[in-house]
């Protein structure tokens, strides 16, 4: 992939064919969000007796079952996402908005090299991954406009709401975690962001389709 000088946004080109940075950062977020909700829908169904309400995320990471599926594409998250966040920086040259992009694919990453059974390690990657995926949500309405703008603050929001109260629960106050449990929380902090990504991605790509000379209404 190498980057052509233009003087309207930045272009890509993969063997041959031109891609705006925008129409890049789309199909990163997109394929990312899509996959991985994929993913561990599928590995839970994989593992005997796997418990939604009570078992972490991170245990299809360490499950013989799911270990592979799981971490390759956590792997996936990690990268797509910092790919997705420079190219998306490429556009709109907010630095600050980038950092939060980099350190929750940082957080994904982390929490593959050092897995659940690693301990606390694992523990820090897990929430650096899940509060600053949700910031991201949050950072990139300020990029956005209209309904978009909300949902992402909307989803943002929701998944900081659940990432204080898993918080709560690991700390000892089991009621924290309510009637879905510590399973159930963990995911209500990953699925808004997860399918807002998706959208967003499919947001950007309708964007970049839309010939130049046509403004979106605000």
């Amino acid at each position: 992939m190498s980057q052509l000088e233009t003087s309207a946004k930045p272009v890509f080109s993969i063997r041959g064919v031109t891609f705006d940075s925008q129409t890049l950062a789309g199909a990163f977020f997109f394929t990312l969000a899509a996959q991985f909700m994929t993913v561990i829908m599928l590995a839970a169904a994989m593992v005997p007796g796997y418990d939604f309400r009570a078992a972490a995320i991170s245990d299809l990471g360490v499950f013989p079952e799911t270990a592979l599926l799981f971490n390759v594409s956590l792997v996936i998250v990690g990268l797509f996402n910092l790919l997705g966040g420079y190219l998306l920086y490429r556009t709109h040259g907010k630095r600050w908005l980038l950092a939060i992009f980099a350190l929750a694919g940082i957080g994904a990453i982390g929490a593959v090299l050092f897995p659940l059974d690693t301990g606390g390690i694992h523990g820090l990657a897990a929430l650096l991954a899940f509060v600053f995926f949700n910031v991201q949500a949050i950072g990139s309405a300020t990029y956005l406009s209209g309904i978009m703008r909300a949902l992402s603050v909307i989803a943002g929001a929701l998944g900081l709401v659940f990432v204080v109260l898993m918080a709560l629960g690991d700390a000892g106050n089991a009621a924290a975690f309510g009637p879905i449990g510590h399973g159930g929380t963990e995911r209500m902090i990953v699925y808004p962001v997860m399918l807002w990504m998706v959208a967003f991605g499919g947001y950007l790509l309708e964007k970049s389709e839309r010939p130049s000379d046509v403004q979106e209404p605000v």
